[in-house]
This record gives C-alpha cells, structure tokens and sequence, in this order.
C-alpha cells in the first residue's frame, strides 16, 4: 500500500475518535475501554501472528524495551488521558487541541530522528497550527480547562511512542508494532483498572451503544488504523505524516455537527480550512519527494 494513502485512511479512522469517545464516557470508564480495545485489536492480530510465526518477535530481548515504550506511551497513558478528558470538553475542541502533537513532532523528529525540517514545511505546518490557534484565542474556556490542559499535557508521548517506533527495523511488519503495542499497554491498564475500581469509578454499561464503540476502538482505532499508521511512518518522515494525520480535526468537527453534540462559529471554519489547506500542502510535499 502506497504509505501516504495509508496515512489518510488513518486519518480517516482517527477523524471519528473524540466522537465515538464522547459517547463511550456515558457506557464505559476509560482505562476499561483503552484495556478491552487493546485486547480486541490483539485478537485481530493473533491469527496472522500464528500463521506467520511472529509471536516470537512480541518478547525477543533486542525489541523489549521498545515494545514498551510504545505499549505505555503510545497507548495506555495517552488513549486513557484522552477518553478520560472527554468528561470535561467537547469532541471538536479535544481533536483541535491534538494538534499541538505537531509541535512535539517537529522537535522530535528533528532532535531524535535528524529528519530535515524544510521551509515548505515549516509553513504548511504553521497553517495547522495557525488554524488551531484561530479557534483557541476566540474560545470561551470555562469548565473545558480541565479537559484541554489534560490533552496538551498528554499528546508529546504519542510522539515520543511513534520516534521509538521509526527507529525500529524496517523489515518489522506493521501489524508486528501494532500488536506488540496492545500487548504490552495491557499491563499499565490493568493496574488503573484496579485503581479506578478501588474508586469505586469503574463501570460498564452493556447495551449496543457499548458494543459499536468497542468494535470502533477494537479493530479499527486500535487494529487498522495503527496497522496503517505504522506503514506510513515507516516509509515517510514522521513530521510529515503528522501534519498530514492532524487535520482529521475537520471530519471530527462535521460528525459532532451532524450528531448535534456542539454549534460551529464561523471562526471554527476558518481555523478548520487553515488545517486542511496545511495538510494537502504536506500531501503535495510528500508526493513531489516520492516522484524525484
């Protein structure tokens, strides 16, 4: 698969997140989500696992320590501090925020993986970034500090997860990463888990709505869309990909329209065409390289 159409079709998966996480807050506790979509997408991986042999792979010494990393902080903390930020503010402003990730990226990918950062670059960027800023300076922030500052302080270790991640052999095949990150998340989430109960905070409420949002975060958040996350990052630049990837803020902003779940300003729109004008930008970027 070309890596920049997996890039999108992440996107596309990730664009329903805040959403499907707005309505998960009402049926399930967050750690107990992020656990059992762990252990779905995990499933989803295991025949191929078996049939190819790979299990080994989850627990050879050279790749452990990487394993974990990306386990704890590419899923367990951040995926937990996100659905948990939900109870707080609304699905459109929680995927806006997500894109300071871009900032963690650039300084990551330049710092750890001595990408090179261009000018073309650097400006398609501050449109994703601008876009953001547009809709932050004119928003009213009240009880929505919690939850904004809970998504700022989280998204740098999903970068940190996915620089581990780059640096990774080549010849690891995508769903390989993406299982061992569900594997070893499970122990972290296990233990907030425990926490949460011990609260008296963790609930689950059995129903369809708790269905569709399992499957959603199961076999497509945590199984497909990382399975074409990790294939894009592994032939693209990490900044690159994550330009691209946090524009999914648009699609979010229509669902949460279309639900009835918040009301645009026109402020919102402008912000959200900034974005979106920043991503194809890399897009074009990315394409001109892969053609040279």
């Amino acid at each position: 698969m070309n890596p920049l159409l997996a890039a999108w079709l992440c996107w596309a998966v990730i664009g329903f997140s805040s959403v499907v996480g707005k309505y998960a807050a009402d049926v399930i506790s967050p750690a107990l989500l992020v656990f059992l979509g762990c252990l779905a997408a995990l499933a989803l991986m295991s025949p191929w696992l078996s049939r190819n042999h790979q299990w080994g792979v989850l627990f050879a010494r050279e790749y452990r320590r990487s394993w974990w990393i990306i386990g704890t902080l590419g899923t367990a903390v951040p995926f937990t501090m996100l659905l948990w930020a939900l109870h707080y503010t609304t699905p459109g402003n929680a995927a806006i925020l997500q894109q300071t990730e871009l900032i963690y990226s650039l300084f990551f990918s330049a710092v750890f993986l001595k990408e090179k950062i261009s000018f073309k670059q650097l400006l398609a960027c501050l449109l994703i970034v601008g876009g953001a800023v547009l809709i932050l300076l004119k928003e009213k922030y009240r009880a929505h500090w919690v939850g904004d500052l809970m998504i700022i302080g989280s998204v740098w270790t999903l970068q940190a997860a996915s620089c581990t991640a780059k640096k990774l052999p080549r010849h690891l095949d995508p769903r390989v990463i993406t299982a061992a990150r569900s594997l070893y998340a499970l122990p972290l989430l296990m233990v907030l888990c425990l926490f949460t109960a011990a609260k008296h905070t963790l609930f689950l409420e059995p129903g369809w709505l708790l269905a569709v949002v399992l499957l959603y975060t199961g076999l497509l958040k945590y199984g497909a869309a990382m399975i074409w996350w990790y294939r894009a990052i592994g032939r693209l630049p990490l900044s690159k990909v994550t330009a691209v990837y946090l524009s999914y803020p648009i699609l979010t902003l229509l669902l949460s329209v279309a639900l009835g779940l918040e009301k645009t300003h026109a402020y919102q729109w402008a912000g959200l065409a900034l974005t979106l004008a920043g991503a194809y930008w890399i897009s074009f970027i990315i394409i001109k390289e892969q053609n040279k």
